[in-house]
């Protein structure tokens, strides 16, 4: 018996169905189909003419917290349907783990080590010990008073031209779509139409921002913050700020400043009547494009030059631990490290006086290799399957890292993908979410067994 049951436990087929890896990638596939078929019932959708491809392709959309679509959300779906599209949002931004984490500390229950090994995956970079549930909480109670701090805002811009019932729940959607950095909006144009309103444009970064710093930066903001007002008197909460938070707030200034800089060189469409408006604009989007897909100009009017600027953010993404999507912000900083290094032909890799582990910089290059050849792949294949569309590669590509940054930006491409084009970027969004070192250790589990080879000479260069 004790035999048999140890014969079990080491069986490789269920460690690799209690992996990390495979709860989370079980536990996304699964709420997006049942996402998929809420949003195909008759009270969801107005016409009943949403079909399940595009159900699915808006579930995705929606718990991969990108924002593309397929159809138009505001006119398309019914108060229900939004509703089960914002659920799905707000799941996919704290992660479907967390939920879990959540119901099952409502219930009183606790977590099991698998399932805190997820939620740590997810959220941290360090170990949080005994802290797990303190700071897991305070992510839950942050991330539910920044989206309800930015919808009163949002609130107090709509009710002048809203009934009371509309603008609250404009600005309850937003506001949790901004934090998520899905980009789903309840307005046709998405934002085009408020690019002039300087409170909903700065709200809407701010929570964009936010969201896409990642949790464990926010709960050290909060921590920071809270000492310094005396909120936090225990000194075992009087701790700078960690490396990896220092590094995630020193390129994110640098890809916000050096990204509205280049947008606004390379030009806006249609141009704003003061340059004081065009540098909004132009912020916004360099705010927007690195994960969140709101939009205050018309993208597919944009210049070429402003599209490949804005290809390259989407690429980047946010944080790791965050909503956002992309190769993260961290790898291109550890990479860049790394190209410095090689350059100077050095051996190790520093960082804002900080040395990397050679393990950190290889999973930095395999991460951003994977990256490139899915999407190089994925741009090879929607050549062929959207040749019924005249566009050139610039849009086709656009529309490939969108996916894959589950940023949620499109120069109108989207509602016109063939099934096929609709599936591939449907599974983008789904690797951009869960990333793609996660995908690949979930179907490529490591082997125990270390094989030496004879060294190998090439010529390079």
């Amino acid at each position: 018996m004790g035999m048999a049951l140890f014969s079990r436990i080491n069986n490789p087929f269920l460690r690799f169905l209690g992996s990390p890896q495979t709860i989370l990638v079980g536990s996304f596939a699964g709420i997006i189909l049942i996402g998929a078929l809420f949003l195909m019932l008759p009270w969801a959708q107005n016409g009943n003419k949403i079909g399940f491809v595009d159900a699915l392709f808006t579930a995705t959309s929606a718990v991969c917290v990108t924002g593309l679509a397929v159809v138009d959300t505001a006119t398309d779906y019914t108060f229900f349907g939004q509703a089960v599209i914002l659920f799905l949002i707000q799941i996919g931004g704290l992660g479907v783990m967390t939920f879990a984490s959540l119901a099952f500390q409502i219930l009183g229950r606790r977590l099991s080590l698998q399932t805190q090994a997820v939620v740590h995956d997810s959220f941290f970079q360090q170990d949080v010990g005994a802290e797990f549930k303190r700071t897991f909480t305070t992510i839950l109670l942050l991330t539910f008073g920044i989206e309800a701090v930015g919808a009163f805002f949002l609130f107090i811009r709509f009710i002048p031209n809203m009934d009371f019932g509309p603008a609250l729940w404009n600005s309850v959607f937003h506001s949790v779509s901004a934090f998520c950095n899905a980009g789903f909006s309840l307005r046709t144009d998405s934002l085009i139409g408020l690019r002039h309103d300087l409170v909903v444009l700065f709200t809407i970064m701010a929570l964009i921002v936010l969201g896409g710093l990642g949790y464990m930066v926010l709960h050290e903001l909060w921590i920071s913050g809270g000492r310094r007002l005396g909120f936090f008197p225990i000194m075992r909460y009087a701790r700078r700020f960690s490396f990896h938070s220092k590094v995630v707030m020193f390129v994110t200034s640098i890809l916000l400043v050096g990204g509205t800089i280049l947008i606004m060189l390379s030009g806006l469409t249609p141009a704003e009547p003061t340059w004081y408006e065009t540098g909004v604009n132009a912020l916004f989007q360099s705010v927007s494009s690195r994960t969140a897909g709101f939009n205050s100009v018309d993208i597919g009017q944009l210049p070429s030059g402003t599209l490949f600027i804005i290809t390259l953010l989407m690429f980047i993404g946010g944080s790791p631990g965050s909503c956002a999507g992309g190769i993260k912000t961290t790898s291109v900083a550890i990479w860049l490290a790394r190209l410095r290094s090689g350059v100077y032909g050095r051996s190790d890799v520093n960082l804002m006086n900080r040395s990397l582990s050679p393990d950190l910089v290889s999973r930095t290059d395999l991460l951003i290799t994977l990256a490139a050849v899915w999407n190089v792949l994925g741009v090879l294949l929607l050549f062929e399957t959207e040749t019924h569309m005249k566009v050139d590669a610039l849009n086709l590509i656009f529309e490939q890292i969108s996916a894959f940054g589950t940023v949620g930006l499109s120069t109108g491409l989207t509602p016109n993908l063939s099934i096929a084009g609709k599936l591939w970027i449907s599974a983008t969004m789904f690797m951009g979410r869960l990333g793609p070192l996660t995908i690949t250790l979930w179907m490529f589990p490591r082997s125990s067994v270390q094989v030496n080879y004879p060294k190998g000479r090439v010529m390079i260069g």
